[in-house]
């Protein structure tokens, strides 16, 4: 069996604060490794749960953080941005199923570094009118190729998520989130063993289903007027509020993308101190 892993890094063994995530601070070298570390324990037990092919697509910033020469050699990494389906490139290419590692909440929730694809200028995400993180936008775009997400990984708020969004899927809580940027952290050999024994359990619930194809409709809200008139300029988008947007898509995919623009052009909407 042929499966993805979407990895994140938000929700990695010890990650807590903003240093830890963000490439060229000493802290980001630190937790690469560790980073790593839980992508090689789940590929573990993916293999001892029966899968033949393992890719591991880098889901987080610049999509280049995880160490190719510490990788388990059974694996291959998908690495580098401006990738068509981002977090979730792979997904349409008969994978039996998908792990979202390392995941975390989404924006406006608690959780350790939570948010929604920016970090700070997204306030709420809402798909079909239901609050959603990255996880379940990931996991309605997993639906719509008939592949079962496998196991989450995060925080335990992360988890919490995971249970309404992919309630076949194994949870590993690796920390608890005590704020946005503090947790009580699990030791990396204890996560690691954790990491692996889901994965293998995981592995029962493997195997494509039937798509799910069906539209889909995402708003989402900011923290300031400007970023909404900036991405209501997009066709098909339209300003439903002082900060928010909304957009209807024949599917998810054509949802995913749409999301994708509008979050580009939101960022590149930011001025400064002042957002």
């Amino acid at each position: 069996m042929r499966i993805l892993i979407s990895a994140d890094m938000e929700g990695a063994t010890g990650v807590t604060w903003t240093d830890d995530v963000v490439p060229g601070t000493e802290q980001w070298q630190r937790f690469r490794r560790l980073f790593t570390k839980d992508v090689n324990a789940t590929i573990e037990g993916l293999h001892a749960g029966g899968a033949s092919d393992v890719l591991v697509n880098e889901a987080h910033s610049a999509q280049r953080n995880l160490l190719l020469e510490d990788l388990d050699v059974r694996a291959r990494m998908l690495t580098g941005r401006h990738k068509p389906l981002s977090m979730m490139e792979g997904i349409d290419s008969g994978v039996d199923g998908v792990v979202f590692l390392g995941y975390h909440a989404g924006a406006g929730c608690d959780g350790v570094l939570s948010h929604t694809y920016l970090p700070n200028q997204i306030t709420g995400v809402w798909l079909d009118g239901v609050p959603a993180s990255e996880g379940r936008l990931n996991a309605a775009l997993a639906a719509e190729y008939g592949v079962p997400v496998l196991l989450v990984s995060g925080d335990d708020k992360t988890c919490e998520d995971a249970r309404d969004y992919a309630p076949g899927a194994a949870l590993v809580a690796v920390k608890e989130a005590v704020s946005r940027y503090a947790a009580i952290c699990t030791p990396p050999q204890r996560t690691a063993a954790a990491l692996t024994e889901a994965a293998e359990r995981g592995m029962k619930t493997a195997g494509r289903g039937k798509p799910e194809t069906r539209a889909h409709r995402i708003e989402v809200e900011f923290d300031a007027s400007h970023l909404a008139q900036a991405t209501a300029v997009v066709p098909t988008v339209e300003q439903t509020g002082v900060r928010r947007v909304g957009f209807d898509a024949p599917d998810m995919t054509e949802a995913m993308k749409a999301f994708k623009v509008v979050t580009a052009i939101a960022d590149g909407a930011v001025q400064g101190k002042y957002g």
